[in-house]
């Protein structure tokens, strides 16, 4: 037998508007909205739900809950949306959707890598950057991973993990270009150039610098020369 879903439980929210909104924030809640209606409607249900009580849940609950409006029936939803403060990180509204558990839906997973530290490649001075962090998916609501995690343990130097060496979990289709998705590659460190090459560099160029305005003033005095020598034989 499946383990129960969560349930998130919240209140219905009669309050409008950017000051009410502050208000409800301050008062210690989170707005936020359910879109699909109660009763399968394609209109929004407006709510809000405990700042403490989001965080807890939104930590440590799956990608599929419940919620629960009230005394209302309880509602399977996924996050569809969440706006955090640019500072503190905090939760400032939440957007649910609401799913039918039969009928398959896109949605986006985050991406993991694991055993970096172990890599033949990171050893060796590699440098090893994660570049998709998020993958869209179709799956079943019920059947949405947490995360999706990709070994990268045995990467060598100068190695790329594409989207399509990564098996997908049971029932789930990648909506991604599995070819063109690169996930993390390997690289060899950057080698700067060092200083003193380039102070080398500026004085050479410095050298020639002086000898070119030398030999311009050589050719100058030469020529100064010259025509004072034609002018004493006119007279």
């Amino acid at each position: 037998m499946a383990d129960p879903r969560p349930t998130l439980e919240a209140e219905e929210r009669d309050e409008r508007g950017s000051r009410e909104t502050r208000r409800l924030r301050r008062t210690g809640y989170v707005p936020g909205v359910v879109y699909g209606g109660r009763t399968g409607e394609s209109d929004a249900t407006a709510f809000k739900v405990n700042a403490r009580t989001l965080r807890n849940f939104l930590h440590d609950s799956s990608a599929l809950i419940d919620l629960k409006i009230g005394s209302g029936k309880a509602l399977p939803v996924i996050v569809k949306e969440q706006q955090t403060h640019p500072v503190r990180g905090e939760v400032m509204h939440i957007d649910l959707l609401q799913v039918r558990l039969d009928e398959k839906i896109h949605t986006t997973v985050a991406l993991e890598l694991e055993g970096g530290e172990e890599a033949p490649g990171v050893k060796e001075g590699g440098v090893l950057e994660h570049i998709t962090r998020e993958l869209n998916i179709e799956t079943l609501p019920t059947n949405i991973p947490e995360r999706i995690v990709v070994d990268v343990s045995a990467m060598e130097m100068n190695d790329t993990i594409p989207l399509s060496d990564v098996p997908p979990p049971d029932g789930v289709d990648f909506l991604d270009d599995v070819e063109e998705t690169v996930v993390a590659t390997l690289t060899p460190p950057r080698v700067e150039e060092e200083p003193e090459e380039i102070e080398e560099e500026t004085e050479l160029v410095g050298e020639d610098a002086e000898a070119e305005a030398g030999a311009e003033g050589a050719t100058g005095e030469e020529a100064e020369a010259k025509g004072q020598e034609a002018a004493e034989s006119e007279e």
